[in-house]
């Protein structure tokens, strides 16, 4: 089993400035506890700083606090069904963020009041010492009856995304034939590279070009979701297919052409609709998803995704307009980026409700839907052509690299517009909607999953 933390960016930046000062500090971290199969995520919500007025001794070694410093935190945790994080830190570069015999002892005296005044079966801790721009960290999750165990890794998301496992994980040494991508990333992102759980929607065009460069860039944990087979106009974009392929998953034939790429691969592969519930919730488990496909109710479950469970997601669209004749007009591409702070795709206006509504239909009330002139008619043809879907995807790809390795701009954009036929690049950034799911005043940030599953109805087929 592996545990994550995972971090909105305010947090982790509140997190790295406390193991910077001179003292220990310490907080209460209120987190959700989502599990997904082997996967535990723990979503992190709020965080609740000890005041300076409840230090009884306070020194870079050593602390003694108050229980007014810490209990009206855990009242939250209960209102908020939230598991309570005892976080502190062991200041300094040498700093080694591992339990003394003096925190074990406070774990001990604590644990128990922790769990009994949240209403949460669970006690968590976490200990954090300054390294670099980073941290470095120890962590555990203590039920009331079980095993304890580890907090293996942190997933910190925002404007920057920055992946650290646990103080003392073994880090396996970086193969030879990543030696040009270390060259340019450093080993540390080529590592992180290899951690990543990532999932990727769609299996045509765009999403096997981004398939194939994740793979070749060093991504050794990848989740692919696609209902259709491969016809024989797909062959012409589809990375990894040939005609043979033709009428077999999408997804078999892209496992298939990544595994002889990468024999080390572990690929999964679930041929169903990502609008429903169990796709839903098996995309929930990874680090981060690129949406790749043109399914508009599909994009409402990515948009809801990233925020309840803190789940960056990369949505790629592209659009060929053409004339009668075939000839191009437009070559235009998009890429959304979705993490916390950042509007969702509802709030940009880059889902058609309506078609979306349509979709979560049967085909045979979608077929009279359209009929009667209540939903558009689904299912056309759109043109497509590999250079472009192979250009977007590469942008989409840069997008992930820009914010695992921090260049570019210091305040990022949330969405990049390639207009390919005037050769111009766009991009902008947009706030979410007041009161909208993906606002920070919504209480929605972290959420998890709860029952109906992202608050939303979902189809029975």
């Amino acid at each position: 089993m592996t545990t994550t933390l995972v971090l909105p960016d305010a947090i982790s930046r509140e997190i790295g400035n406390s193991a910077r000062l001179p003292l220990e500090s310490a907080a209460v971290i209120l987190a959700r506890r989502v599990g997904m199969g082997e996967n535990v995520r723990l979503l992190a919500r709020s965080i609740h700083w000890v005041e300076d007025a409840a230090y009884i001794e306070r020194t870079s070694r050593h602390m003694l606090i108050r229980p007014e410093g810490y209990v009206p935190a855990l009242g939250l945790a209960e209102t908020d069904q939230a598991i309570p994080i005892w976080f502190h830190t062991h200041p300094g570069e040498d700093g080694v963020p591992k339990p003394s015999r003096w925190d074990q002892k406070v774990d001990e005296d604590i644990a128990d009041l922790f769990r009994l005044r949240s209403g949460s079966q669970y006690y968590g801790t976490l200990i954090a010492s300054p390294r670099g721009e980073d941290i470095a960290f120890s962590g555990t999750l203590q039920p009331e009856e079980g095993t304890e165990t580890s907090i293996d890794r942190i997933w910190a998301v925002g404007d920057r995304w920055r992946f650290t496992p646990a103080f003392d994980s073994e880090i396996p040494p970086v193969a030879d034939i990543f030696d040009r991508n270390v060259r340019a990333l450093g080993p540390a992102i080529q590592s992180v590279l290899g951690n990543l759980r990532v999932a990727i929607t769609g299996a045509g065009g765009t999403g096997s070009a981004v398939a194939e460069q994740l793979v070749r860039l060093g991504v050794r944990h990848l989740l692919l979701i696609d209902a259709d087979d491969l016809s024989a106009s797909n062959v012409t974009r589809v990375y990894g297919s040939t005609a043979t392929d033709v009428g077999r998953l999408k997804v078999e034939v892209l496992r298939d052409h990544l595994t002889r790429i990468a024999p080390d691969l572990v690929c999964e592969i679930i041929p169903e609709m990502g609008t429903l519930k169990h796709v839903a919730q098996a995309l929930a488990g990874s680090d981060m998803i690129f949406g790749c496909t043109d399914d508009n109710a599909g994009r409402l479950v990515l948009s809801r995704l990233s925020t309840y469970f803190l789940l960056p997601v990369i949505d790629v669209g592209v659009l060929l307009s053409s004339d009668v004749r075939g000839i191009l007009s437009g070559i235009d591409g998009r890429i959304t980026t979705l993490t916390p702070g950042a509007a969702c795709l509802v709030c940009r206006n880059r889902i058609d409700m309506a078609r979306a509504a349509a979709e979560l239909q049967t085909p045979e009330e979608r077929r009279r839907l359209a009929d009667e002139g209540y939903a558009p008619a689904l299912g056309q043809t759109e043109p497509a052509v590999v250079a472009f879907t192979t250009a977007v995807a590469a942008a989409a790809i840069n997008e992930l690299l820009e914010r695992l390795i921090g260049y570019g701009p210091a305040e990022r954009p949330s969405e990049t517009l390639l207009r390919l036929h005037e050769r111009e690049i766009s991009t902008n950034r947009c706030a979410p909607r007041e009161a909208h799911y993906c606002h920070p005043s919504s209480g929605k940030w972290g959420f998890g999953g709860g029952e109906p599953f992202l608050e939303q109805l979902w189809p029975v087929l």
